[in-house]
């Protein structure tokens, strides 16, 4: 079968890493997939599409017969980090890693995982219903992080984004720019815990599966504070809230709903919403993705 990546990733990778980064993985990817395939004597059923934004998704069935998914994504995308989460959750909350070796070692990056249903995902219940469902997912991955682990800190991953939105030279967005970046230095300066985190929280990354109703994929795992986690979490839906009249305020009672129901301090929760806010805005705005770019700034304006 033929593994070719789908839009969505060739455009994501391109966006995020560069086209110089991401063409030649791109071009090795169909025979890197492939060799995966064969190396675990998987059966594949299809490659998953529109799919993900840092990795193909196969579909795929193991000799025994048993459905999985494989996950072929770029080193550069530190797949290892990945691993090593779900490893350490081992199924509680999240997708269960198949291929977990005792040595740490892999014979490639591409991950087998359990297969769960790519078409079934929060989003398709009501939101209230979402939002606790999702709640209730995200204080299990929660846990201390292994010890010696690799992944990097809150504080490090916002210093490497602080430092590209300095770099922004709009007039128009400087004072929420300079809001974000006073927010982020504020809560960096003074962590109140290091727990492992997802890292890219938010309802479409939790899935139906068979083994759990709900379990989340796509990690981007880091180790920080709660409230950072569930800052993603936020502002999900964002084209609703901006179409709803209410919409501003719709924001706020989330903010302040969410903290209560997980004993996250809101101040905190906020300062986060509005930095992941608006370095996600402009990040889509120097992709030229215009109207997600608008969306976020405005959602940003409101906190």
């Amino acid at each position: 079968m033929a593994f070719e990546p789908p839009e969505r990733l060739v455009r994501a990778l391109g966006e995020t890493y560069g086209d110089a980064l991401a063409g030649p993985w791109l071009d090795r990817l169909p025979a890197l997939a492939e060799e995966s395939a064969a190396r675990r004597g998987l059966a594949v059923d299809r490659v998953q599409a529109p799919g993900g934004r840092s990795s193909l998704v196969a579909l795929v069935r193991r000799p025994d017969g048993a459905p999985a998914a494989l996950k072929v994504a770029p080193s550069f995308a530190r797949p290892d980090l990945e691993r090593a989460a779900l490893a350490h959750w081992h199924g509680w909350g999240a997708a269960q890693l198949l291929d977990e070796e005792t040595s740490g070692e892999t014979p490639d990056d591409a991950l087998l995982l359990e297969r769960l249903h790519p078409e079934v995902s929060l989003r398709s219940l009501p939101e209230a219903k979402a939002l606790l469902e999702a709640a209730g997912i995200v204080r299990r991955l929660w846990v201390e992080p292994p010890t010696g682990h690799a992944f990097e800190t809150v504080a490090d991953r916002t210093e490497r984004q602080s430092a590209a939105m300095r770099a922004s030279r709009d007039p128009e967005l400087a004072p929420i720019v300079s809001a974000a970046l006073a927010a982020r230095d504020e809560l960096a300066a003074a962590a109140p815990e290091l727990l492992l985190l997802h890292g890219n929280f938010r309802q479409s990354k939790v899935l139906s599966g068979e083994r759990a109703p709900w379990l989340t994929v796509g990690p981007e795992p880091l180790v920080g504070e709660r409230a950072y986690d569930l800052a993603r979490l936020v502002r999900d839906r964002v084209e609703d809230l901006i179409a709803a009249p209410s919409g501003a305020s719709a924001a706020r009672r989330r903010v302040n709903k969410l903290a209560d129901s997980l004993d996250v301090d809101p101040a905190r929760l906020h300062g986060w919403a509005l930095f992941r806010a608006v370095e996600s805005g402009l990040r889509a705005r120097a992709a030229g993705r215009h109207q997600d770019a608008e969306l976020l700034l405005e959602f940003a304006g409101w906190l």
